[in-house]
């Protein structure tokens, strides 16, 4: 996680500096055709954002699942050392 709220930290510090950037340049009137892609970009920016978090849900949900599973088969005193399976620094259940 650790890493992640770096990276997190490191794409928010980018997105400050270019915005800091732009705002000190030269002011000038966007034109309506300008605006149009700004707002298009806006809402194409707005979808990935959404899916990314529905996609994360979905892991998390999918991961609560299992840890029930799991936790139910142990308080049931089922050996559940041979479900598990180490791969990649990840345990996943087959």
């Amino acid at each position: 996680m650790s890493s992640d709220n770096h990276r997190d930290r490191d794409v928010r510090d980018k997105i400050v500096n270019l915005m800091h950037k732009i705002g000190r340049g030269r002011k000038r009137q966007v034109t309506s055709e300008e605006l149009q892609k700004l707002k298009h970009a806006a809402g194409r920016l707005d979808q990935m954002l959404k899916a990314s978090a529905d996609a994360d849900l979905q892991t998390l949900r999918s991961a609560a699942v299992r840890l029930d599973q799991l936790l139910s088969d142990i308080r049931n005193g089922k050996d559940v050392t041979n479900d598990l399976k180490r791969r990649d620094g990840e345990i996943k259940r087959e």
